[in-house]
């Protein structure tokens, strides 16, 4: 009973030795990796820039869609109404009309186009003067155009939009919004288009940590039959190429941030300037920090996902002679 006991309790020790020595080796190995690679500035800076450039494309590409989706979705509510108003009504009564809309909190802002306002910008925007010479009567109506606060929501705005057209004087209230469909119809276009170069770029990252790691396994070769000679397995001679892999891959992950964070801050003051052009609250969009992170975690996957392909298929090649 005793011994038992005893034996009991030596196996979570053992265990915990075992566990100790395991992340010592893989702690050793990581260091010595890194140090193989930093004795070779020239040649991993390229790399690690070639894999953040790749990293940084799609990268800045979704960024770009993220801020035109942020911006067009104030757009839905801020489009403004063309109400037509009946053609009995006069011009005094259609301007008491634009005042009184324009008193409500949903409004923002009403601009009355009278009917003879309207008939001269088409006459000189249409080139039919010669042609409305010959009406007896002007055919367009009075108009008014509502701009919604900037507050209203997608139910506020349907709700406008009713009420605008219920009233008496009214005919017709017209909303342009097919062209803010479209914008997003082609957003989403190029949201797809980014998945699918995104994985193509992978692919090429894959295809580029793989050669440098072949290369790297060809200048061992004779290291690594030595090793296997003494009777090292596969395992063992593959972590430090797994290593490589993956300070490759993190590297490239933050060379890749850093890009995309350079071109924000280059595009912040033309930004500003812009928006004060304009006078509109115009700010870019930074990453966030979990998508900051996906990239690392991607680039860090693809290096060690390569690294273990490029390493398991040449090992079978190399045996002890």
């Amino acid at each position: 009973m005793a011994v038992t006991r005893h034996a009991d309790a030596v196996a979570p020790v053992r265990s915990s030795g075992a566990f100790s020595v395991w992340v010592a080796r893989h702690v050793g190995t990581a260091i010595a990796a890194f140090g193989r690679i930093v004795r070779h500035p020239f040649s991993t800076f390229m790399i690690v820039l070639v894999i953040g450039v790749t990293l940084a494309i799609p990268a800045a590409v979704n960024l770009v869609v993220k801020n035109a989706r942020a911006i067009s979705g104030s757009w839905d509510n801020a489009l403004d109404f063309a109400v037509f108003l009946e053609q009995g009504i006069t011009e005094s009564e259609a301007a008491g009309l634009a005042r009184l809309i324009g008193q409500r909190a949903d409004v923002d802002s009403v601009q009355f186009i009278s009917a003879s306002e309207a008939l001269a910008d088409f006459r000189a925007q249409s080139g039919f003067g010669a042609a409305l010479d010959q009406l007896p009567d002007n055919p367009l109506p009075h108009t008014l155009v509502v701009r919604p606060s900037a507050g209203n929501t997608s139910a506020s705005m349907v709700l406008l939009q009713e009420e605008l057209a219920n009233l008496p004087e009214t005919e017709h209230v017209q909303v342009d919004t097919e062209w803010v469909q479209r914008f997003h119809a082609i957003l989403d276009i190029v949201r797809q288009a980014i998945a699918i170069g995104a994985a193509l770029l992978g692919v090429a990252i894959v295809v580029i940590i793989g050669n440098t790691i072949r290369l790297d396994i060809e200048n061992r070769r004779e290291e690594i039959e030595v090793t296997k000679l003494i009777g090292a397995s596969n395992a063992f001679v593959r972590r430090p190429f797994l290593w490589t892999g993956f300070w490759y891959g993190l590297f490239g992950g933050l060379m890749a941030l850093a890009l995309v964070y350079y071109g924000l801050f280059l595009l912040e003051a033309p930004v500003a300037r812009l928006a004060g052009l304009y006078q509109a609250n115009i700010a870019i969009a930074s990453m966030a920090l979990g998508e900051a992170l996906a990239i690392i975690g991607v680039a860090v996957l693809l290096g060690l996902f390569s690294a273990w392909f490029t390493a398991a298929r040449h090992m079978r090649r190399i045996e002890p002679r």
